[in-house]
């Protein structure tokens, strides 16, 4: 009788067949002969670890008996024996729920909010870290796993490939590549996306919240802005809440304040460049003609030139701005999208200056004039 099957950590037990397997360095050939037993049983899947009484087992079935391992458990690893330190559960518990109601405390009031964690979002992120770190930052990704598309090329390729000048942030982040003349390669998109990532994680003034929709603005009026109003925050849910609005009574949703939002939302999609549509719904931008088909050359260099303050409050970047700007598809390239989120980081912390000066004059101003009315 030929042995039974190992599948990973199991072997399958097929008592109505036996089967006889010839395997070479270049060539499997898998020869099965039907063997009908008189009262044919269901196949069992017995885990590999009960086999130690393998023979008391396999009675039952009339399956054979496989051969003890014992040569497996001889090996020695450093991991032998391995045994945690003791903990509740209600322990865990409260180490994850106080520390993220902590953050949500803190970042109910930022200064900068990105909407999007995909490439754009992620370089917007971390130039901040660099050229303020004393701004809070906010990210509100709607994925489990922020990073976008950017965990791979083209047509779920590997590798990535980055236009110059934009390598200067590859070199920066210490990411490996071939150089290629006009433009670099990096092995796998991953390596560039999951160092980004990184460096945006480890930053003490930058809170991602993953998970997390944007489901709407929040819009302020003012007759002293442009256009009479300004984004004033995020209106955010849970994504599996947004998901199932129309599936659920109502749940309702939380809110973060923000003196400046940074939308990178990518293009259009099922909850693509939300921002622009939703501006476009309340009559902030006049008109939204879509992003065009695709041209690399066109493109990449309309989307780093075109990040900027769409309206008061607003910054755009990334592939977003293709939707209100008409701009070119770009396809498989990233140094826009690298370059646009470092852009939009310097737009949007000019903006935060500016409002904070502002701020600050209002409140010397007031101040003056309760001193002078005393």
């Amino acid at each position: 009788m030929a042995p039974n099957v190992l599948c990973g950590n199991w072997y399958v037990l097929t008592p109505g067949t036996m089967a006889s397997a010839m395997l070479s360095r270049s060539v499997a050939k898998v020869y099965a002969t039907a063997q009908p037993t008189k009262a044919a049983r269901a196949s069992r899947v017995v885990p590999r670890a009960s086999l130690n009484d393998a023979p008391k087992q396999f009675i039952e079935t009339g399956a054979e008996a496989p051969m003890p391992t014992a040569s497996l458990s001889m090996t020695t690893t450093p991991f032998d024996n391995y045994k945690f330190a003791p903990i509740r559960e209600a322990t865990v518990s409260r180490a994850m729920t106080k520390r993220y109601f902590a953050d949500l405390d803190n970042y109910a009031e930022s200064d900068i909010v990105i909407i999007g964690a995909g490439s754009a979002g992620l370089t917007c992120a971390y130039e901040l870290s660099k050229i303020a770190p004393d701004v809070s930052v906010a990210i509100i990704e709607q994925n489990v796993s922020p990073g976008g598309g950017a965990w791979l090329g083209g047509q779920l390729f590997s590798a990535m490939v980055i236009r110059k000048p934009a390598d200067k942030l590859v070199q920066e982040l210490g990411v490996p590549f071939e150089n290629e003349g006009d433009y670099i390669v990096v092995k796998h998109a991953a390596l560039m996306t999951s160092t980004l990532l990184s460096k945006v994680l480890a930053a003490p003034n930058v809170k991602l919240f993953n998970a997390t929709a944007a489901e709407d603005l929040i819009i302020k009026e003012d007759a002293s802005v442009r256009g009479g109003k300004y984004v004033g925050g995020v209106v955010t849910n849970w994504t599996l809440v947004t998901l199932h609005h129309d599936t659920q009574s109502c749940m309702d949703p939380n809110v973060i304040e923000a003196q400046v939002v940074v939308s990178s939302c990518g293009h259009d999609g099922p909850m693509g460049a939300h921002s622009v549509k939703r501006l476009s719904k309340l009559g902030m931008v006049p008109d939204v003609p879509g992003m065009a088909a695709l041209d690399m050359n066109k493109a990449e260099d309309r989307i780093v030139n075109n990040t900027r303050e769409v309206v008061p409050g607003m910054v755009l970047c990334g592939m977003e701005l293709s939707e209100v700007d008409g701009s070119p598809r770009m396809g498989p390239t990233f140094g826009a999208m690298f370059v646009s989120g470092q852009k939009a980081a310097h737009v949007a912390l000019a903006a935060l200056r500016k409002k904070q000066a502002a701020a600050a004059a209002k409140k010397a101003a007031n101040a003056a004039a309760e001193a002078v009315a005393a």
